[in-house]
C-alpha cells in the first residue's frame, strides 16, 4: 500500500482528503503545517504528498523547497492543493519541485485524475 501525507492547516480538508485517499487505497498520515510535515518526512518519506500552500509556521512552498534538498526528498510525488490559482503561483510551485497542482475545492474524480497523471495510481 502506498503512503500519503496530507498537509493542510484545515482539519476539515485533511479529513475529506484522507477519506478519498483511503478509498483509493492509500495509507494516509496528516500534518497541520509544513514544519510538522517536514518532521514526518525526516522520519519516513511518503510516496505521495498532498500539499496546501497557505499554512502557519511553514507554508507549503517553504516545505517543498526544504523537502527537495533532503536526502531522498526528490522521491515523493508532490501535488499542491490550494486556492492559489494564478499563473505565478502555479509556475513557482512547479519550478520548486511540485509535480502537479489541484485547485480547491476538489472532488475524488479530480484527485484520481491528477494522481493518475503523475503516475501514483
Amino acid at each position: 500500500m502506498k503512503a500519503c501525507l496530507v498537509v493542510d492547516d484545515s482539519r476539515v480538508i485533511r479529513k475529506v482528503a484522507r477519506r478519498m485517499l483511503e478509498e483509493i487505497g492509500f495509507a494516509v498520515d496528516e500534518a497541520a503545517d509544513g514544519k510538522e510535515a517536514l518532521e514526518h518526512c525526516a522520519a519516513k518519506l511518503p510516496d505521495f504528498i498532498l500539499l496546501d500552500w497557505n499554512m502557519p509556521v511553514m507554508n507549503g512552498l517553504e516545505f517543498l523547497q526544504a523537502l527537495r534538498v533532503m536526502p531522498g526528498g526528490d522521491a515523493p510525488v508532490v501535488v499542491f492543493c490550494t486556492t492559489e490559482n494564478d499563473l505565478d503561483h502555479i509556475q513557482l510551485a512547479l519550478e520548486s519541485g511540485a509535480n502537479e497542482y489541484i485547485m480547491k475545492p476538489f472532488d475524488r474524480e479530480i484527485l484520481e485524475a491528477k494522481l493518475a497523471s503523475v503516475g501514483v495510481l
